[in-house]
């Protein structure tokens, strides 16, 4: 078979295959932005500067399991099924049931137990997410080299991350609270444990179907060079690497896009049920975030040939920020002019969070133009761990904040209101760190990120002159 019928050519199924492999992740991923802070906090009454120490030990566990797990990837010879989508698929069970294990209320348990048992389960689940989401990225990089399909798949892996992600933080939102009045009239919404764990075992089983059917559907079209074992050397790869600009300068970007997400998922919890009185309202903010995703996928094609992903990325992150930066400064007491400023903020997010991945692919590009080498996996691993880095940052400085603003973890269960000053700390927090990580990737894109879209033109010959001197 001739180069081109190998490397490019996908159809619809490939994207609807695709976009299945984010779909079944967020399925359960999702949950852990929008519920596991205030699970942890409200429900098993884990305070949150112990919940700091958890999520620091998972990381740091991270850093040891992420590389290793791309590197065991990139050094095994590939089977008749793929070099990635079988374990895509066969640790979709175990992430699955990891998934319910971690949002499991055990009656009875004191708080040390609940601590251990968060940490067991917790680190499992990074584990699992690690084992299926480092393929999972890789895999579009053996898909199509052609870029206009990668930034297609991309966007189509946004669609499934954003439909994965619509049942945890749309419908559960409005089902797993219970609603008492306190002694002064005020609405206190009270997260059900039990409720929410019913919810979490649906979705897990529904995402390994979804997995399922991403395995069955997708294709790897460009065939791995060869290579002996012995050629690989992951502290070579990292090195190199780390030598690469613009992997440095996206890896960087990636992590504060994961820490702002959810950080503001987390944050946003707290803010609709504590300072609203209305989690239910919380769904909408899913919506205003995605509503500008539908709206500029038509064109976004047209708008990367006239302006290039780069640049588009940027500016939307700038204007992002401003809409966040807004918010912070008219602290509004109504709902909905804070969810009209959500969805501008979303407007903005939406180029990089539909383009993430097509520039990731760029980037593995641009090292194997500078190496030679093909090593999706350990780069791919890199930019997983530099993601996961930012869930750090943002479950670190979400319970820092909360500590500092006196939060009351036991609060609603008691059927208690929040001090007012404690709400105003609150709205301020939930808003002013948003955007300040947004304005930080924007200079990030504009002035560290270097592949524009002309310096894109030059890179794709070079890569199609290296793979065809290779066959």
């Amino acid at each position: 078979m001739g180069n081109k019928i190998l490397t490019h050519g996908i159809k619809f199924k490939d994207k609807i295959g695709y976009a299945m492999g984010d779909m079944g992740g967020l399925l359960t991923f999702s949950l852990v932005g929008a519920f596991q802070n205030k699970f942890y906090t409200d429900v098993l009454n884990i305070s949150p500067a112990k919940i700091i120490t958890l999520i620091l030990v998972a990381r740091l566990w991270d850093a040891i399991n992420d590389p290793i797990w791309g590197a065991f990837i990139d050094s095994r010879k590939p089977t008749k099924q793929g070099k990635f989508r079988p374990y895509i698929f066969w640790f979709s069970i175990p992430l699955a049931v990891s998934a319910v294990l971690m949002f499991t209320v055990i009656p009875g348990l004191s708080e040390a137990k609940y601590l251990l048992f968060a940490y067991i389960t917790y680190i499992l689940y990074g584990m699992m997410y690690t084992a299926v989401n480092i393929p999972y990225g890789s895999l579009a990089s053996v898909v199509t080299d052609d870029e206009k399909e990668r930034s297609s798949l991309s966007m189509w892996r946004s669609i499934g991350a954003g439909i994965g992600g619509l049942p945890g933080t749309i419908l559960l939102p409005m089902i797993v609270y219970t609603t008492t009045i306190s002694a002064d009239g005020t609405k206190i919404q009270t997260l059900n444990g039990s409720r929410l764990t019913i919810g979490v075992t649906i979705l897990a089983v529904i995402s390994v179907a979804v997995f399922l059917c991403h395995y069955k559907l997708t294709k790897e079209r460009i065939a791995p060079a060869k290579k002996q074992k012995s050629e690989y050397n992951v502290f070579k790869t990292i090195g190199d690497l780390l030598k690469n600009r613009p992997f440095v300068m996206l890896s960087l970007a990636a992590m504060l896009l994961m820490a702002f997400q959810f950080y503001y998922q987390s944050t946003y919890t707290y803010l609709f049920a504590d300072y609203y009185h209305n989690a239910g309202l919380y769904s909408m903010v899913t919506i205003c975030t995605y509503l500008p995703m539908a709206i500029l996928i038509p064109i976004m094609n047209k708008l990367i040939d006239r302006f290039g992903k780069k640049e588009l990325c940027a500016f939307g992150m700038a204007f992002a920020s401003i809409a966040s930066f807004v918010l912070f400064f008219i602290k509004t007491g109504n709902p909905y002019v804070f969810l009209v400023f959500t969805f501008l903020s979303g407007l903005g997010q939406t180029f990089l969070v539909l383009e993430i991945w097509a520039l990731v692919m760029d980037v593995i590009d641009y090292h194997e133009i500078r190496t030679h080498r093909t090593e999706e996996g350990t780069a791919y691993a890199f930019i997983s761990f530099t993601r996961k880095l930012g869930q750090t940052l943002a479950g670190v400085g979400l319970n820092a904040l909360l500590a500092v603003i006196h939060y009351s973890s036991d609060a609603s269960a008691n059927g208690q209101a929040l001090p007012d000053d404690v709400l105003d700390k609150l709205y301020g927090i939930s808003t002013l760190v948003p955007a300040v990580i947004l304005g930080l990737m924007a200079v990030i894109l504009a002035f560290g990120y270097n592949l524009s879209k002309k310096r894109l033109v030059s890179l794709h010959r070079e890569i199609e002159e290296i793979r065809q001197n290779k066959e």
